[in-house]
Parts: structure tokens; sequence; C-alpha cells
């Protein structure tokens, strides 16, 4: 097995619980290796710090597996990863795991991969290339735990399709493991039935991230008018019109997903209750201004802003101005609810945001709750590693008196 030895005072992320060891913290590499080993990682001085994947075409060059030098990285260890999570996720989702994320990364210590199940489909994420040539080990491991408790897996797919696969060296990847299988699955969450389609939709399918802000929302909107905006496939809007809302407004500019929204609000008999639209919500909510419009409860649930530190200025920028016209259009005394899933916009910054917001569009909010991913996607505190990313909070809006 090759060694990875370290620089003299490098490895300071990795030293305070991170997994990741960049190239420019690395002095040497002893012995022959191809790219996606398993390597030995040494401090200057000798000291085995643990073992991990190599890749030298990645900034990121070794991510670990283990802290203790004397693990070997074998079927067995690959079996205990999986029951860890997968005991994990009984425990703090309860009986809440028709669909739910298995296996979050570097949060679960299997680096750069992400397994979610709709009811008996798996869906897969690869985006390290070590972890990549064990996908297809990993999951079969995985179906035998999940059997123990009474699930079939009747497929899988792979949806490791994000560019970010280019930067260790990889093509994109799209396909069954396994036989074939019809893609659109059905799934519940919250009392709310969704067609999710796991080879198509956006990232794994369906975003599991929100199910509990989903609710919390819900139980603010019996007998209310609802905005939802970026509603996707219609997630937040059915929320409401399920628990009883008068009627929602559900609007994203992608006319495939407002189609898969109305066929999901005829699958819960809600079509009457909910009106989408497919438009551009920054255009549209300055024209509802101009209309006089108002709602009991307004929604947003944008897309990141930023995907990296440089752009975290123009992303502040984008928030605050959704949040202003997102404010305008709440009654007195209703209720905002709105989130950010970026990872570079921290938990301080954007309340920071959402403060300016209220201020310039003269509104008073009070913070009835505020909320993350759910436990599923577990957060690892650790280095850059660092699984936070999903802040959501509700806010109740008043006018300046």
């Amino acid at each position: 097995m090759a060694e990875v030895i370290l620089k003299k005072g490098e490895g300071r992320y990795l030293k305070s619980g991170g997994a990741w060891i960049y190239d420019n913290e690395i002095d040497k590499i002893n012995g022959t290796f191809a790219e996606g080993d398993i390597v030995d990682v040494l401090d200057f001085d000798g000291w085995r710090m643990g073992k991990g994947f190599i890749n030298t075409r990645s900034k990121i060059t070794v991510r670990m597996l283990i802290r203790r030098p004397d693990t070997e990285i074998n079927d067995g260890f690959l079996r205990m990863r999986l029951k860890n999570a997968w005991e994990y996720r009984k425990e703090v989702m309860g009986e809440d795991l028709g669909s739910c994320r298995i296996v979050f990364g570097e949060a679960d210590f299997l680096p750069g991969l992400t397994i979610d199940k709709y009811e008996d489909v798996l869906v897969v994420e690869s985006l390290a290339l070590g972890i990549d040539r064990l996908k297809e080990k990993i999951i079969g491991i995985l179906k035998e735990i999940l059997k123990e408790d009474g699930i079939i897996i009747r497929g899988v797919f792979e949806r490791s399709d994000a560019k970010v696969r280019e930067l260790e060296g990889m093509e994109p990847a799209k396909a069954f493991i396994g036989d074939p299988f019809d893609t659109k699955v059905q799934i519940v969450e919250n009392g709310v039935k969704y067609m999710v389609d796991v080879k198509d939709g956006q990232k794994t399918g369906f975003f599991l991230d929100q199910k509990y802000n989903r609710r919390a929302v819900a139980r603010l909107c019996k007998g209310k008018e609802v905005l939802d905006c970026f509603t996707h496939t219609g997630s937040f809007g059915l929320n409401a019109a399920c628990a009883g809302a008068a009627h929602v407004t559900a609007v994203d500019a992608s006319e495939l997903a407002i189609s898969q929204a109305k066929e999901n609000a005829a699958l819960n008999g809600v079509s009457d209750i909910v009106d989408f639209k497919v438009e551009d919500v920054f255009e549209l909510l300055p024209a509802l201004m101009d209309e006089g419009k108002k709602y009991d409860v307004v929604i947003l649930d944008p897309p990141a802003f930023t995907k990296s530190r440089e752009t975290i200025k123009k992303a502040v920028k984008g928030y605050r101005e959704i949040n202003m016209r997102g404010l305008k259009l709440v009654k007195d005394g209703g209720y905002l609810a709105t989130c950010s899933c970026s990872h570079f916009m921290d938990e301080q910054l954007f309340l920071q945001t959402i403060r300016e917001a209220a201020s310039l569009s003269h509104r008073r909010i009070t913070r009835v709750e505020f909320r993350q991913q759910t436990p599923d996607h577990p957060v690892l505190i650790c280095g850059n590693e660092n699984s936070y990313y999903l802040k959501f909070v509700i806010y109740r809006v008043t006018d300046e008196k």
C-alpha cells in the first residue's frame, strides 16, 4: 500500500476532524498506486493517521475512510459503515423511512457517495473516484442490510451526472445498476403523494431534505391563501393544499416541473385548490405587487444562488431582492417561509440578509421557527466538508406601526 506523507504543519483540517487532504498539503508519496486506490496517510514525523482514497487528478487528493491505521478496508468494513448509516436513520427518522437519504457522503464517513431510498428503489450518486470503484459492492451490501429489515429493493439507478465528477477525472454516469425498471416511483411524504422521476428529476429525483420543513409550513396554511415560489414538482404547495389551504398559487420557471406538479396535484385530489404557473419568479413577484395581491403565507424555496465563495456577494443581493419582494406580498399578520440551500451562504449571513430585506421593505418580522435539513441529511461539523447547507426560517410579518 502506498504512503502519503504530509508536509510539516499541514493537515490542519484532517487533524480537526475533517476528511480531505489537498494536493498542496502533501510532501511526497511513497510506493506505487493506481488512481482511486486506498493509501496510508502519515504525518511528517511518521505518525500514521489512517487510510483513504487517492486521486492525484483532484485538488482533494485524499479522501479519508478511517482514522485507525490498522483497520482493513474490506467487505466487513463497508458493511459496518452502511449498517451504522442505516441504524442512524432508523433512530432519527423512526417509522418515517419510506423515502429517505441512507448515505450522505462524508457525514456518513463514505466520502463522495450519496444513496437515497424511494420506497423500494435506490438512487446512487458517486462523485469521487475511489468510492466509484466500490459502488456496486456497496449497493449489494446495502441491499442485504435492508433485506434484514424486510425491505426488498426492486431496482437501483445511478444519477452520477453532476459536473463535479469532471474534477475527479470521471465522465458523467446515468444508468441502471442491475436490471432495468420503471423509473417513475410513487412515494408518500407527510401524507402527500408524489410521482418521483428518479431518471430525469432534479438531483436524485426529489428534494428529501425539506420533508419536515414542508410539514412545519403546512400547519400554518389551513383556510389560507398561499403563494409557493420555486415550487418545482409542487411539494410545498401540495403540503399546504392537503393541510386545508383555501387556495394555493404555485410558481416555477420549468414547464416540465409544473407538468409533474399538476400530476401530483391530481394524485392528491387537490387540482381545484392549486393554480400552477410557469413563470420566472423574479418577474412574477413585481407583477403581483402591481396588481395589489396579498397572501397569508408566502413560501420562497429558490435554488442555490451561489456554489462558490467567489460569488457570495452576488448571492446576497439575490436573496435580499427575492425576500424583499416576498415580504411585500405577505398580509399583515401573515407568514413568510424562506430558505437557502447554499453551503456558502452561512446561517449568520443568511439571517442578516433577511433582516436587511425586512428593513428595506418596511415590514416587521418575528421569527417563528428556524430549521435545517432533515436528520437523514446529518450535519458533520468539520473543515471544508461541513455538510450543513440548508437554512429554513418561518417569520410572522406585520406592518410597521
